[in-house]
């Protein structure tokens, strides 16, 4: 079967970035950073995204573009004979599913909050009966399925009509009204009175509250950060590089894709201080800040009815263009290991994340008592563990040794690939910093992700 590509260079970087962007670009980024010393915070997740971010990417759109396939079969094309590097593209599929498990869940939050502004459901409503509609939301499981299953069937609807027919040219004019829409919000936010002390605290760069923080856990939540918003070590990034042309160098489209990401989590900072600063509500974490305080700030806003849809549609953009990119990963995964028709992978597809997806759902209702990790968490955090703090640095160790090791694909083959086309080329140089170092600091984010869950367990 012919191997399907993308139609333009443009569709290949803005399908990527919005693998990419989600929304822990928008919930995570701008509150991590406010604690961590603002600009102090945002030096050292540039330094990381830089000498870890990109270098990981373009070692898994490489085994991408070189194999022509997905995880799996693009190990199997690339391994030396007898080993079993290919065991991971089984991994990359189990990853890609169990982030789907609850992914599809929270993406069905945003856009029932997107409809609940446009309908008007926070007309009227008192600032203390606000954060109650999240609370509602959670505790019914017909109106979160519903919402759930609407995303589901929605991103598999468009990735059956194929690569450029459906994912390139739905995400391409979705990535597009995602960047538009974020710059009119932060021009927006940055018009608000209190404007300025928000943006002071999100920017300037403030060693003092970093140090109150301590340094080494500013620079380990920095290199978290940078780490984890790529979606590195599950495949995500890889079947994109084996729909790739081979016009330019992978480290010019990494770093690319790394600059549209990091535009959109700063701009995410842009509009959530400006506005939580001017209305005077510290800005929380998590789904709080999004689901409780800042519709609290929207009602507060004058013509907020507008600006909450309009937030919440750019949230919707941000979390289904992962959605879609995701979904291409386990089609096209099991396309390749099952030789199935697109059309057939994409119905029992849909079945099947429809069915595993009602554990993340029942376990805020109908499952609530169960807490896999501990007083106050639930499935969603359970299947965000398992993804976020064990496959994904996992996976990109994987990809790492792979690409650099003499029992892998090895180095020359890993930079002969990267360096194919035109633009920006990895140097060779780099060479014992891939071998030695880089490792080293990706078994620090696995063991930084594992260690304090584990204790706290065993502790209880």
């Amino acid at each position: 079967m012919k191997r399907e590509k993308f139609n333009s260079r443009l569709g290949f970087l803005l399908v990527s970035a919005g693998c990419a962007i989600g929304i822990g670009n928008v919930w995570r980024f701008p509150t991590v950073t406010g604690e961590n010393g603002g600009g102090v915070f945002v030096l050292f997740y540039l330094l990381f995204l830089i000498t870890m971010g990109i270098p990981v990417l373009t070692m898994e759109l490489a085994v991408g573009r070189a194999g022509r396939a997905s995880a799996g079969a693009a190990y199997r094309n690339l391994e030396p004979k007898g080993t079993k590097w290919h065991w991971h593209g089984w991994a990359c599929l189990i990853g890609c599913v169990v982030l789907m498990m609850y992914y599809t869940t929270v993406t069905g939050w945003m856009m029932s909050y997107f409809v609940k502004f446009i309908t008007g459901t926070f007309n009227g409503l008192s600032a203390e009966a606000v954060p109650n509609v999240f609370v509602e939301l959670l505790a019914d499981p017909f109106e979160m399925g519903f919402w759930m299953a609407v995303a589901v069937v929605l991103g598999f609807v468009v990735c059956s009509f194929g690569l450029q027919k459906g994912l390139e040219r739905i995400s391409k004019w979705m990535m597009v009204a995602l960047l538009l829409l974020i710059v009119v919000l932060a021009v927006h936010s940055i018009l608000l009175p209190g404007a300025g002390e928000g943006l002071s605290f999100f920017l300037l760069p403030d060693w003092g509250r970093a140090m109150e923080q301590g340094l080494g856990s500013v620079i380990v939540a920095a290199m978290n950060q940078s780490f984890f918003t790529l979606s590195l070590g599950i495949g995500a990034m890889e079947i994109f590089g084996s729909y790739m042309k081979r016009d330019h160098a992978l480290a010019g489209e990494a770093a690319r894709i790394c600059v549209l990401d990091t535009f959109v989590a700063v701009s995410a900072g842009l509009i959530i201080f400006p506005a939580c600063f001017t209305f005077g509500i510290s800005p929380d974490s998590g789904p709080s800040l999004i689901f409780q305080t800042l519709p609290n700030v929207f009602t507060n806003m004058s013509g907020g009815r507008l600006w909450g849809a309009l937030f919440f549609l750019f949230m919707t953009f941000a979390s289904f263009s992962t959605v879609l990119a995701v979904f291409e990963n386990i089609i096209a995964c099991v396309m390749d290991l099952f030789h199935l028709s697109r059309k057939k992978v994409c119905i029992i597809g849909c079945i099947f994340i429809l069915i595993a997806s009602l554990p993340c759902v029942l376990g805020y209702n109908v499952w609530g008592a169960f807490a896999p990790l501990g007083d106050g968490t639930t499935v969603l955090d359970l299947e965000d563990f398992i993804v976020s703090n064990l496959l994904l640095p996992l996976g990109s160790l994987v990809y790492l040794l792979f690409c650099v090791s003499r029992w892998g694909w090895g180095f020359d083959n890993y930079i002969k690939e990267a360096n194919d086309g035109q633009g920006l080329r990895m140097p060779r140089v780099l060479k014992p910093y891939f071998q030695f170092i880089l490792p080293i600091l990706i078994l620090v984010i696995l063991v930084q992700g594992l260690v304090p869950t584990i204790t706290k367990l065993m502790g209880a």
